[in-house]
């Protein structure tokens, strides 16, 4: 079994079994128990569990926010963040902006600008929607109301026929590993349909994401080209985007 399975496998089995020993664990996975010993050393570093005495637990994952209360969740550094965003930006672009606040507040803006805008954020479809200097693209779908965005088959089929120059890609952490992570499901085959169409892809992260939280992998930080973010972030991530041929940008 390699790796990244025996990593699934063990946050899946703890976060559906609770608390579990390393032998339990190793018969489980077929393994040696101090392959599974290391694996759970590692896992712990990049805050996907918690290391105990003979084995390992699950993290508490935080209980999503409804957006509202979202938006002033580290507001000072989500707005230089989208700042710096912005700057990114090119007159005439076609950009795909995820949903999140980082991105709500890079909607704020681009008032004025030529530009086509496309979305699944419902908070940037009301930002922008009286803007006649920008062409608006909503992706249809259900509507998720805690998160205003729209999820679904349908949201994944239209997102098949888009080609953006840019996307602005939230997530909920990025790992030591180099995963790019999300804390919901819902969410995560949606920004993985983004990734593929978009010619580039900018990853929006301050750094209280530096490993954050979430059980879902978006995909790799191989597969960005940017990473936008504070100070303070985790130099190690930072340097793994680095060698995977990714920019770092401070806000």
């Amino acid at each position: 079994m390699l790796r990244q399975q025996r990593d699934l496998r063990i946050v899946q089995q703890l976060r559906a079994r609770g608390p579990a020993s390393v032998h339990d664990l190793a018969r489980e996975l077929g393994v040696s128990a101090s392959t599974v010993r290391r694996d759970l050393g590692r896992l712990d570093r990049d805050g996907e569990l918690r290391r105990v005495y003979g084995g390992a637990s699950p993290r508490a994952v935080p209980a999503e926010k409804p957006f509202p209360e979202s938006l002033d969740t580290q507001r000072e550094v989500k707005e230089a963040v989208a700042a710096r965003a912005v700057e990114l930006i090119r007159d005439d672009d076609v950009v795909l902006l995820d949903i999140g606040t980082t991105t709500l507040f890079m909607a704020r803006r681009l008032h004025g600008r030529p530009l086509t805008i496309i979305t699944s954020s419902l908070a940037v479809l009301d930002e922008l929607r009286d803007d006649h200097a920008i062409q608006l693209v909503v992706l249809g779908g259900v509507v998720r109301r805690n998160y205003r965005s729209l999820v679904g088959a349908l949201t994944e089929a239209a997102l098949r026929v888009v080609c953006a120059d840019r996307l602005f890609l939230s997530c909920t952490g990025i790992r030591r590993n180099g995963d790019v992570i999300d804390d919901t499901s819902i969410e995560t085959p949606l920004k993985q349909a983004m990734l593929r169409a978009s010619q580039s892809t900018v990853l929006l992260s301050r750094s209280g994401k530096f490993p954050g939280t979430g059980a879902v992998r978006v995909c790799s930080v191989a597969d960005v080209d940017t990473v936008v973010t504070d100070a303070g972030s985790d130099e190690a991530t930072l340097e793994r985007v680095r060698e995977s041929g990714g920019t770092v940008v401070f806000a």
